[in-house]
């Protein structure tokens, strides 16, 4: 069973009785009624719509500690807990960084689960399989590397590498594509911008994959088609990555037989099995 802890990930817990209500209101996804087993995919953004953080929201039994435990990037946890702190006011809401206590690993594939952690399914695509929460598992760099091929390979963008936090939509990670907004749900923060997003079909930005034949260009390079900016690279490995691309821009450039290079590397955009957005060109392949 492919399995790899992820020593870039940590846990925020949320209890109390106004707990799946507090979060109700604050982010992207739907929390009440998630099913055992189960995870929401989501974000809380700013006022203005942008992502802050995206992470897991994972419901507890009580065995557990019950409440919610939150799969976020470990550089974020601590603020996270402290913006979850600010908006509490007078709701009953306990806020924990389990940052010490516990950590995420992600298995994929077929074989059975171990027993005593939390175990929920990832969201975003089938073949990603499931996220688990146990105490601190020791961490095999190699198994890690296999994870983000995996992940790179489907295509799933990771925030910090493939978009930046603060400044993007999440339309723009894809998270409209990848079950991270619930369209459905009532209002949260940063709710108008990406209802509005949505509704006007304005997103031109998105991260997609990308091929190349030879050595990954560096994460954060500038993306270019002739002499102009057309995204940014993100993460990459084993001849795929993934690229923060306008993609009205890579139109043109197929359009007029510009390259696309990142560092002077070819790159080559590959549409996704899971998107259901416009794509520039009829030659460009499936994931």
């Amino acid at each position: 069973m492919p399995s790899a802890a992820l020593p870039d990930r940590r846990v925020v817990r949320v209890t109390g009785d106004d707990a799946p209500h507090f979060l109700q209101g604050l982010v992207t996804c739907d929390v009440t009624a998630i099913p055992a087993g189960e995870a929401r995919f989501g974000a809380l953004l700013t006022p203005q719509g942008k992502i802050v953080v995206d992470f897991f929201v994972i419901p507890a039994t009580e065995e557990h500690g019950g409440g919610f435990l939150i799969d976020v990037p470990r550089a974020l946890a601590a603020d996270l807990a402290r913006k979850l702190a600010f908006y509490r006011l007078r709701a009953k809401v306990a806020v924990e960084d389990l940052s010490d206590q516990v950590g995420v690993a992600a298995v994929w594939g077929d074989t059975g689960m171990p027993d005593g952690a939390v175990i929920a399914r990832d969201p975003r695509h089938p073949a990603l399989g499931w996220r688990m929460i146990s105490p601190l598992p020791p961490v095999d760099p190699s198994e890690a590397g296999a994870y983000d091929a995996h992940r790179i390979r489907l295509g799933i963008p990771e925030g910090g590498r493939d978009f930046v936090y603060g400044d993007t939509f999440p339309h723009e990670a894809d998270m409209d594509q990848l079950a991270g907004v619930d369209f459905a749900k009532g209002c949260y923060v940063g709710q108008e911008v990406v209802s509005r997003m949505q509704h006007r079909g304005t997103a031109r930005t998105r991260v997609v994959p990308v091929s190349f034949p030879d050595f990954a260009p560096m994460e954060g390079l500038d993306i270019m088609a002739g002499e102009k900016t057309i995204g940014m690279m993100g993460s990459a490995a084993e001849g795929r990555g993934l690229a923060k691309l306008r993609l009205d821009r890579v139109a043109d450039a197929l359009a007029a037989g510009e390259a696309i290079t990142a560092g002077g590397i070819a790159l080559s955009p590959v549409k996704p099995d899971w998107a259901r957005f416009d794509w520039p060109g009829e030659t460009a392949s499936r994931a």
